[in-house]
């Protein structure tokens, strides 16, 4: 019984797994720019004397489900979405060079442009940093413009430029942070093509009643193997008392 018990523990794992993926891809339905999890069971056979036959589940994360949100337009300066598959190189907590498709962009009070999760905004020149401003507007190619404090507004001036990379021919990974990597390191190519959608902002790309139904699923896979485990039990113990000798 020991063998069906193993197996359908990894299965409880696998699903426990699932309901991760799932619950957290819940939690960003609503966050901008947000590409979903995607969980993956797969079968991996164990080798060896007396076991060649058993196959114990594993279902983690993947990767992620790379295609577009919804764009909505907001009206605010501040606000960008990416054409294509362009990502916004930003710079993430531990100092290295990472990329998003978060577009709800803020100015910190030290003038830092970040995202809206607190990541730098990367340009030419390293982070981006808006000096006192009337006003801040950002152009289909990522130019940064500004109106100085008493400055002419028909005579902006250009700040710096947002660097947009092309994931084309690399393969990048989410990490936990949200943010994108380049699978094994390095850095992907500046795209001077990209280009933005100014004043709007892409939406999360995760469908909250297919998700609901997935959680589901995912719940019901965690009880049937629950009742193999204790079904299991029962048959040990009635198959124990089979073997007893009698008094």
């Amino acid at each position: 019984m020991d063998r069906l018990i193993y197996t359908s523990l990894t299965a409880m794992r696998g699903s426990m797994a699932r309901q991760t993926a799932i619950a957290n891809n819940l939690a960003n339905a609503q966050t901008p720019g947000f590409r979903a999890d995607m969980a993956e069971a797969q079968s991996l056979w164990l080798t060896g004397a007396g076991v060649g036959a058993r196959a114990m589940s594993s279902e983690e994360v993947l990767g992620a489900d790379m295609r577009a949100g919804s764009i909505t337009s907001t009206g605010r300066d501040l606000d960008i979405a990416m054409e294509g598959d362009a990502l916004l190189v930003v710079q993430a907590k531990d100092g290295e060079e990472a990329y998003t498709r978060r577009g709800d962009l803020q100015i910190s009070s030290s003038g830092l442009l970040t995202t809206g999760d607190g990541s730098p905004v990367q340009g030419g020149q390293g982070p981006v940093t808006i000096p006192p401003a009337d006003s801040i507007s950002i152009d289909t190619e990522g130019r940064v413009w500004i109106v100085p404090q008493g400055g002419d507004p028909e005579n902006p001036q250009e700040v710096d430029r947002l660097r947009l990379a092309t994931p084309a021919g690399s393969t990048i990974a989410k990490g936990l942070d949200g943010l994108f990597r380049v699978k094994g390191g390095g850095i992907l190519p500046d795209d001077p093509e990209a280009r933005l959608l100014t004043r709007s902002i892409e939406g999360s790309n995760v469908a909250a009643t297919s998700a609901l139904v997935d959680m589901i699923e995912a719940s019901r896979s965690w009880d049937t193997q629950l009742k193999l485990v204790s079904d299991a039990r029962d048959m040990d113990s009635a198959t124990a008392n089979l073997m007893q000798l009698p008094r």
